[in-house]
């Protein structure tokens, strides 16, 4: 019987101190650090979806973040207007991230290289000023969300607990998907054309329609993170899809390793928290943040996650 990978043993242990993360929290009784865990679990979630572009697909998009803020727009704006529950707000948000990542996607895939980059963050920046335009919901000053959303009896999000392993779960089953797509016909389409898009034509592959389906996936995703994120921060504004935002998920998807099913998460982690650790030491902590990647970068062409084989030697 072969030993389990190196990668496997450190997603399993990962997903095991994530779990019992909340129980540190009830014992120390400060409830930051699962706050903060939270907030990192979400990013991580559009992080993922957007690896499934970048790490798989080769299309490095500037403007996923505004995916995610337009799946947390439209539950403030539900909220807003009256309607509270999940079971209505969760599909249509997601269904806004979907549609906006086709509108979008359909037009971007029509260019390459830099042309992409900078089409998908022309089209990053009008969706952030529609929303900083939007005053009858708060316009650049934001929108505060005064309930999560309602399931009944069935989930309270009102509890950080209850809520923070729906995001978790959410993470797992979101990884979950992105790494079986990337073994299907459909992700080794997405690789064949992102390493010879020629080729790929060639042997007679649609890789427009490819690379639009997985566009669109990645957006629904990003919307779906939009959704836990404004439950999570009660508050939602257009500096949620700055195209910053979006460069910071292109940073954790390359620091944790492009292409793996555990590196954005691994990426989100080491961005996150650093980013915490050094804020209360420093305000500028960027400047020693910025090294900080760079070394990652030169030292670990495959991000943090290539430290960690998917196969041992024996394999």
């Amino acid at each position: 019987m072969k030993p389990p990978s190196p990668r496997l043993l450190l997603t399993c242990g990962l997903a095991v101190l994530m779990a019992l993360a909340p129980l540190a929290v009830r014992f120390t009784g400060n409830e930051y650090p699962l706050i903060v865990l939270t907030r990192i679990v979400i990013l991580a979630i559009a992080a993922v979806g957007l690896d499934l572009i970048l790490g798989y697909g080769g299309m490095v998009s500037l403007g996923h973040a505004a995916f995610v803020g337009i799946g947390a727009y439209a539950i403030g704006i539900m909220t807003a207007e009256g309607i509270t529950s999940g079971f209505v707000q969760w599909p249509l948000a997601i269904l806004a991230g979907a549609v906006a990542a086709l509108t979008i996607g359909a037009l971007s895939l029509r260019t390459r290289g830099v042309y992409f980059i900078l089409v998908t963050l022309a089209f990053a920046q009008m969706v952030y000023f529609v929303s900083v335009g939007l005053d009858a919901y708060g316009g650049e000053d934001g929108l505060v969300i005064p309930t999560r959303s309602q399931f009944g009896a069935l989930l309270n999000l009102s509890n950080r607990t209850t809520f923070y392993f729906l995001c978790l779960l959410v993470l797992f089953a979101t990884i979950a998907l992105v790494a079986h797509l990337a073994r299907t016909r459909f992700g080794l389409v997405l690789r064949g054309a992102a390493s010879n898009e020629r080729r790929m034509r060639a042997l007679g592959f649609p890789v427009y329609r490819y690379r639009l389906a997985a566009f669109v996936i990645a957006g629904a995703l990003a919307g779906l993170a939009g959704i836990l994120l404004a439950n999570h921060s009660e508050f939602v504004s257009p500096s949620i899809m700055n195209w910053g935002r979006s460069a910071d998920l292109i940073i954790m998807v390359v620091l944790g390793g492009m292409g793996s099913a555990i590196g954005p998460l691994l990426g989100a982690l080491i961005f996150m928290l650093t980013e915490e650790l050094l804020s209360h030491v420093t305000t500028y902590w960027q400047l020693v943040f910025g090294p900080l990647i760079l070394l990652v970068v030169r030292f670990a062409t495959s991000g943090v996650a290539g430290f960690f084989p998917e196969r041992t030697d024996e394999g």
